[in-house]
Order: C-alpha cells, then structure tokens, then sequence
C-alpha cells in the first residue's frame, strides 16, 4: 500500500521549486497535478504545474461527483479556484504519490482517502524571507499582480494559523532557508516509508 505525501506551506515557501526537485530526486514517486481556474504566470505551461482549466470544466467535475476538493479564492483579478479531481492519476494500491495543496486541501484529501495514506510535508519560511521572494518572483512577471501578492501574503496568515496547523496533527516543519538542507530532511522522511 502506498503513501500521498502531501507538500504544503504559506505562499513563496519554496512549494513548487520542492515539489519539481522531489519529482527528479526520488524515483517511484508518483506525482498528482492539481487544477486551476487561474491564468497561467509567465513561464508556466499546462500539465506541468498545473492543469489550467475554465469554469465550465470545474462545473463538471463538481455535477459527476470526481472533484475531491476545491478553493476559490476572491481574488483583485477576480476568483481563482484550485482543485483536486479524481481523473485517475492516483491509485494508492500501486505506489507513493506526490501532491501540492493547502491546508484546506489537505484536510479535504485526507477525509476522501484517509488519514492513514497521507503524510504531510508542510513547507515553513521566517515571513520576512518569505515576503522577499513573493515579490522577487512577481517582479520577474511580464505584468506583475502586487495587489494580489499582498492579499495572498495576509490570507496565507490565517490559512495556516497555529490552530489550524495543530487542528490538523501538523507538528513536524520543514524549514526552507536552505533548499538542500530542507530536500534531505523531506527525502529522508519519504524514505522512511518506502
């Protein structure tokens, strides 16, 4: 049987440079590639970091009963939503499955697989680090959205709250000053169930 590790953490913590280097670094590692309704950001493409898609898709998964969780957020742009479709990708029977959500979503994951099959990996960076590369990579955008780092910057605040980290059994942090120091520690502890 096997494990979903679940990456998560506040926003610009590294979730997506970690999650492409656990793709490359540990073999037999399935990955599972969430959904957006959000435009893609320079540099990204469909299938990679996520599977951008409309409305009218999500409406879909939702009337058929295959989508496992889902977060819209208002956004200045307006709402974006993520989610997470059974679309076949993960089968916990025949291996380690990788994943990247929120707290939210992993809650909801969770609950449709259960506690048992998910190990969480929650991402943690001192804010002020934090706050430096959100804008760092918003600068680097044909058309930065400040406005919209700056909403996700204080929501990431009350979405991984204390409680809400502790509501959800998360007590194990890895923290992400370094890259490779944080990789070791995370492959380490995928190691340790396979």
């Amino acid at each position: 049987m096997g494990k979903i590790f679940f990456l998560m953490g506040k926003s610009a913590s590294g979730k997506d440079t970690i999650y492409k280097e656990l793709q490359n670094r540990v073999s037999g590692l399935h990955t599972v590639l969430m959904y957006t309704t959000r435009p893609r950001r320079d540099g990204e493409t469909d299938g990679v970091e996520y599977y951008f898609r409309n409305e009218d898709f999500l409406e879909d998964c939702r009337r058929s009963g295959r989508l496992i969780e889902c977060r819209t957020y208002d956004t200045v742009y307006g709402p974006w939503s993520y989610f997470t479709v059974d679309d076949g990708q993960i089968d916990i029977k025949r291996g380690n499955y990788l994943m990247m959500g929120t707290l939210e979503s992993f809650e909801k994951v969770r609950a449709y697989y259960g506690a048992d099959d998910l190990v969480p990996l929650y991402i943690w960076v001192e804010d002020g680090l934090r706050l430096q590369r959100a804008l760092n990579r918003e600068k680097g955008q044909r058309e930065p959205k400040y406005k919209e780092l700056c909403r996700r910057y204080l929501a990431d605040e009350e979405d991984f709250s204390q409680e809400k980290l502790d509501a959800c059994g998360i007590r194990k942090y890895y923290d992400n000053r370094d890259l490779e120091q944080c990789l070791e520690k995370i492959m380490r502890e995928i190691y340790s169930y396979t």
